[in-house]
This record gives C-alpha cells, sequence and structure tokens, in this order.
C-alpha cells in the first residue's frame, strides 16, 4: 500500500507540473541567453518562432528582404519587452546571408541557433508547364539557399561547442498541394537536405531537424484556404478540424532548439492536425 501511495503521488505531482508548464505558470527559459537567427521572421509563421524562441530567453535576430518589415517587426517584439534586433537578408545573396550572421555575432557575440524559414513559389499549375527560370528560383532560394544558410553559421556554433539548426519544409513534403508542383519538390528535399546535415554536422555537437507544417494561415498559404468552401474542405481532411495558425509552430521549434531536445536529431516533426506525413 505505501509504495502504491508513493507512485500515486508520484504520478500527482507529474501531472501537475505538465498542467502547470502548459499553461505557463510554471514557464522556464529553455533558450535563456541563447542566439538565434530567423529567416523570412516578420510575419507568418516565422515572426512567431522568432517571438516564442525570445519570450523563452533567446537574443533574436529576425530578418526579411524589405527594411520596412524587419523595422516592423523588431519594434512590435521590443514592445513587447524582448531581445530583438534585425537586419535585411535576401538568403540567395551571399553578402546577405554574410551579413545576417555578422550582425548576430557582432550585437550578441555568437550564434546557438538557426532556423531557415525562407521559401518562395512563384508558380501555381501544372507541372508540365513550368519554366527554367521557376525551377531554379523556387530550388535556389527554398534548397540551395537554406544549405548555404547553415554553412554561413556551422563556424559560428562551433566556436560555442555547437548548436541547433531548424529548417521549415512542409506537409507538401509528404502529401503534394494540387498545383504546387516545383514548391512540393523543393520541401520534399529539404526532409533529405535535413538528414545529410545532421549525419555531417554531428561531430561538432549540432543538430538538424526539420519542421513540417501542415496548412497554416497565413498570407503566403492563403492561396490554399481563401475562399470559405475550400478552406471548409480541408478541414474535414484534418483529424483536428481546423487549420492550424502560427503560434501552432513556434513552441515545437523553441523544444527542438532546447536542450529537452538534445537527443534529437535528423527528424522531422510534422505539425498538421493529423494530416498524412508518411513517403
Amino acid at each position: 500500500m505505501r509504495k502504491a501511495g508513493l507512485l500515486l503521488g508520484g504520478c500527482v505531482r507529474s501531472w501537475k507540473s505538465v498542467r502547470m508548464a502548459s499553461s505557463g505558470v510554471a514557464r522556464r527559459d529553455l533558450l535563456a541567453n541563447k542566439v538565434a537567427l530567423v529567416t523570412a521572421s516578420t510575419d507568418g509563421i516565422g515572426l512567431a518562432i522568432a517571438r516564442r524562441l525570445a519570450q523563452d530567453g533567446a537574443h533574436v535576430v529576425v530578418s526579411s528582404r524589405k527594411q520596412q518589415n524587419v523595422d516592423r517587426a523588431v519594434a512590435a517584439l521590443q514592445g513587447e519587452g524582448l531581445s530583438v534586433t534585425g537586419t535585411v537578408c535576401h538568403v540567395g545573396k551571399a553578402e546577405d546571408r554574410e551579413r545576417l550572421v555578422t550582425t548576430a555575432v557582432k550585437r550578441y557575440g555568437g550564434i546557438d541557433i538557426l532556423v531557415s524559414n525562407a521559401a518562395v513559389n512563384p508558380f501555381f499549375g501544372n507541372l508540365m508547364d513550368v519554366t527554367e527560370e521557376v525551377w531554379d528560383k523556387i530550388l535556389g532560394i527554398n534548397v540551395k539557399a537554406m544549405a548555404l544558410m547553415t554553412k554561413a553559421v556551422v563556424p559560428e556554433m562551433e566556436k560555442r561547442g555547437g548548436g541547433s539548426v531548424v529548417i521549415v519544409a512542409s506537409i507538401a513534403a509528404y502529401t503534394p498541394f494540387p498545383g504546387l508542383g516545383p514548391y512540393n519538390v523543393s520541401k520534399t528535399a529539404l526532409l533529405g537536405l535535413g538528414k545529410n546535415l545532421a549525419m555531417e554536422l554531428a561531430q561538432s555537437n549540432i543538430r538538424v531537424n526539420c519542421l513540417a507544417p501542415g496548412i497554416i494561415k497565413t498570407n503566403f498559404s492563403q492561396v490554399l484556404w481563401m475562399d470559405e468552401a475550400r478552406e471548409e474542405s480541408l478541414k474535414e481532411m484534418l483529424r483536428i478540424k481546423r487549420l492550424g495558425v502560427p503560434e501552432d509552430c513556434a513552441g515545437i521549434v523553441s523544444f527542438l532548439c532546447s536542450e529537452d531536445a538534445s537527443y534529437i536529431t535528423g527528424e522531422t516533426v510534422t505539425v498538421a492536425g493529423g494530416a498524412p506525413s508518411r513517403l
């Protein structure tokens, strides 16, 4: 009976801890004094991730292709009392990637976290109608720039004894979205990129994981849910009968970048309301 009582008491304490953590009552600074770069982070999923990393204690450098978007995001996050700075960064340009890294090092002394979120999709239609220029743009930004951005931060992470990279892929890597062929292909490629980087960078104590969001309501994804009938049809395909919001992705990324995930690398976490996610 005494053993049973001790076991029950332990379960109760554990359950209380879970409830407190989920409600924010016992919030820990999981990322205290870590330095994080988040690309394409002035709107949507990227902005939600930047906010959450900063809320969890990180110093965050946000970035976007347009200065006015950077200024707006930095002002909003600093207005919430968060440690955030920002700079313009077009991830397809080497000089911009270098400036992003330099900004973090000069301002905060190093880099511990990279969240690669930048992506483009300038095409909607049949795969056979895609031009060479469109293929080059989508694969160049969505895949090649992700690899080169990681290459740019690895030396700084190695100086800190390790780090964490999160690549934002998509549920489209598993289940292609109609009309978005090149985009779907690029996101599938990112899963392979993540696994290869995880294997090669493990010796430097750098973990690499992917996030695969489902249909998250952002400006970028609105072509998929822009009318009410289409949105309702999408909801019916999900086990959780709603579309996602950017904040649904943010906590997962913070976890993947924290010591709580220190034994996780080369994996993809799907945040998609129960949508199928197998190749």
